[in-house]
């Protein structure tokens, strides 16, 4: 089983554009407003539709992240 990135880590990057790489290999522009114990929740950047897009997903399937 993946360890999920720890709250604390990822908390640093609320309100600020970041880099997320998942699990799976898929990277994109991510600026989180919510940071839970499990999860975190934000704006997702749809480059194909030129917006951005409310997202969640659990912080297992995060790999990596950077915030500007």
């Amino acid at each position: 089983m993946p360890h999920a990135v720890d709250p604390g880590a990822i908390r640093r990057c609320l309100n600020r554009v970041t880099q997320v790489r998942l699990t799976n290999g898929q990277r994109f522009w991510f600026y989180p407003t919510f940071v839970g114990r499990r999860s975190v929740a934000g704006y997702r950047w749809r480059s194909r539709q030129g917006r951005w897009e409310y997202f969640g997903i659990d912080l297992d399937e995060i790999r990596s992240f950077s915030c500007r």
